[in-house]
């Protein structure tokens, strides 16, 4: 195994520190989490990134989620291009926000109006907005290690007990922000019967990850989605699916399509915008028009429906209609699932690995990771021995134990059989 030369990302990072709060933008790409600096990224194609240094890798990451076509992909570069030649934003309507919106309705049958945002964590403290304005009510319910974001109602953590309300999980967030949050474990139906039992007509929303994406890639168990939907739906509070991961991810119509279970509203990113940030939420039209100009529930953005991400977005979602990639993707995923399976028990390595569609995540825990108790088992430290060791075999993962692996249609069986090489040798390093 050679050593990996990153001198020049060393040396950006340096530089970055000097002006930017620990060196980067968003604080998991700073690679504390596995025992290393940065790489410093400057060119994409295919399934490749490659570095400041020159180094190239495959990369899982794919800008965590949305280049599920592979990055660069030509037709979606010549739509942004053909799209800036008539200006980057107008702070206006434009006819292609409605095709986009149109795409989108076309593919989530539980989406009957839908509004743009830049983010995800837009879009999230947006429909959370919404539910409170349209219900007439304060509370919500969220998950534990289910991410929406850093709206700061959503920035709490569970305290004693299964059903608490939240304490501040992040310095700058108010207590009586917190105190409207309640924090259940993931796949608890008895937790969240209970809890809407007793508290049901103060809750305005439930919002979940249908799959969680944000603790390692979790899926829901048997019959949780559906109990999130009853009970929800007996209380009168409204269901939200934050689908910025999953949606076109693991199915065209998001999770709601794979598992079958219709939100009031959903969140959408990632992939809506082809590359280029954006967000959107989305449901009900008697709760959409709660949102002004119709109604009194104010949500505004001046970059919302920027040409080029509704360009690169309406794009992105042409393409995967056309194509129809998903079952293709499950295989290729299966297949990287089993290899990755095969090298750790070779090295004699307890690994637990999640997988739904083109999410995986690779847990060096024995046990079944089902929530983020049992994903919190897992050996962090034995994953960031993994993440380098790969590294230096070519192969860019999450650097965090608690992020999914993302398959997209770039990686091909070649790339995958060259992934499983380099696992095998990563995990055998592991042991020697």
């Amino acid at each position: 195994m050679k050593k990996l030369d990153t001198t020049r990302s060393n040396e950006l990072f340096e530089r970055a520190e000097r002006v930017i709060p620990g060196g980067v933008n968003s604080p998991v790409r700073a690679f504390r989490a596995v025992g290393r600096t940065p790489l410093f990224i400057k060119d994409a194609a295919g399934s490749n990134i490659a570095d400041a240094d020159g180094n190239t890798y495959t990369d899982y990451v794919g800008s965590w989620g949305p280049a599920i076509l592979g990055h660069a992909h030509p037709v979606i570069i010549e739509a942004i291009q053909k799209a800036a030649a008539h200006g980057t934003s107008y702070g206006a309507p434009t006819e292609i926000e409605i095709e986009l919106a149109e795409e989108i309705i076309a593919a989530f049958p539980s989406i009957e109006r839908v509004r743009l945002t830049n983010s995800g964590t837009e879009a999230a403290m947006s429909a959370i907005r919404l539910a409170r304005g349209a219900t007439a009510r304060d509370r919500i319910v969220k998950f534990e290690g289910c991410y929406h974001g850093h709206g700061d109602s959503l920035l709490v953590k569970a305290g004693s007990g299964l059903a608490t309300f939240g304490t501040p999980d992040s310095a700058g967030v108010p207590a009586d922000f917190a105190r409207n949050t309640i924090v259940l474990p993931f796949n608890d139906a008895d937790a969240l019967k209970r809890t809407f039992e007793e508290q049901g007509t103060e809750i305005a929303c439930l919002i979940i990850e249908p799959v969680a994406g944000n603790m390692g890639c979790v899926p829901p168990g048997e019959g949780f989605l559906q109990a999130a939907r009853e009970a929800t739906s007996a209380a009168g509070a409204l269901l939200i699916f934050d689908e910025v991961i999953t949606g076109f991810r693991v199915a065209y119509g998001g999770a709601q399509e794979l598992y079958g279970v219709k939100p009031d509203l959903t969140c959408l990113g990632k992939i809506i915008g082809g590359g280029l940030p954006v967000g959107a939420f989305g449901g009900r039209a008697d709760v959409m028009e709660h949102l002004a100009p119709l109604g009194p529930v104010y949500q505004a953005g001046t970059l919302s429906g920027n040409p080029l991400a509704v360009r690169a977005g309406i794009t992105a979602l042409r393409l995967l209609k056309e194509i129809d990639p998903y079952e293709e993707l499950d295989r290729r995923s299966a297949k990287l699932e089993q290899g990755l399976r095969d090298a750790a028990a070779e090295a004699g390595i307890q690994t637990t690995i999640n997988r739904v569609g083109s999410m995986l995540t690779t847990f060096f825990t024995a046990e079944e990771v089902t929530d983020w108790p049992s994903a919190k088992k897992s050996d962090a430290t034995l994953y960031a021995r993994f993440f380098r060791a790969m590294l230096e075999e070519g192969i860019y993962l999450a650097p965090s134990q608690f992020e999914c692996a993302f398959v997209s249609l770039a990686h091909i069986d070649e790339v995958i059989d060259n992934t499983i090489s380099a696992a095998r040798a990563a995990m055998s390093s592991l042991t020697s």
